[in-house]
């Protein structure tokens, strides 16, 4: 059965792959000049994002190896959202990777990771007045925690030094709302 998806056409939709945290999907589409094309997207589990400010302006930041990169990567606080809502999960996250719990969370949105094929929204949270203890990482997560200033972090994002994009966005995006609190 046909369905509309704004300007095209889906005539078929076929899913090449799935695993925990993405399916792969081709459609068999009518574009929007009226030819006949496949379309292929990929859907991804959401996730939240946290940036950790303590309260002396330092930023808590991971540094991982990336397997898709091959490299290390220097990152906000980041995982999927499983279940409850996405403070909880953007907590559990932040308990896990770095032993961070804290008295205020903000709400920074949520921004799409690629709107071209990828459907992967992530939520935005800043993190403050923290606490530490213990992380409870999963196996598959080796990160190095990295504490540096607020103002480092945001040139690191300026100069490409982090260039994991929902990082870069938080850290941004965070950096002018508290701009903008405090004026």
């Amino acid at each position: 059965m046909e369905k509309k998806n704004g300007p095209w056409t889906i005539k078929e939709t076929r899913r090449i792959y799935k695993n925990e945290f993405l399916e792969l999907f081709e459609d068999k589409v009518v574009q929007p000049d009226g030819k006949d094309g496949e379309y292929a997207t990929v859907r991804m589990k959401a996730g939240v994002c946290t940036l950790a400010i303590d309260d002396e302006d330092n930023v808590y930041l991971t540094r991982q190896f990336r397997y898709a990169l091959g490299a290390e990567s220097l990152e906000v606080i980041a995982g999927g959202s499983d279940e409850g809502s996405p403070l909880e999960n953007a907590k559990r996250e932040a308990r896990e990777e770095m032993g961070i719990e804290a008295e205020e969370w903000i709400d920074l949105g949520t921004a799409e990771t690629d709107t071209s094929i990828v459907k992967s929204q992530a939520h935005f949270f800043v993190a403050r007045k923290l606490k530490f203890t213990e992380p409870e990482r999963e196996g598959t997560e080796t990160m190095k925690p990295a504490k540096i200033s607020f103002d480092e972090a945001v040139e690191k994002v300026l100069n490409g030094e982090i260039k994991h994009a929902l990082s870069c966005v938080l850290i941004l995006k965070a950096k002018l709302k508290i701009m903008r609190n405090a004026e």
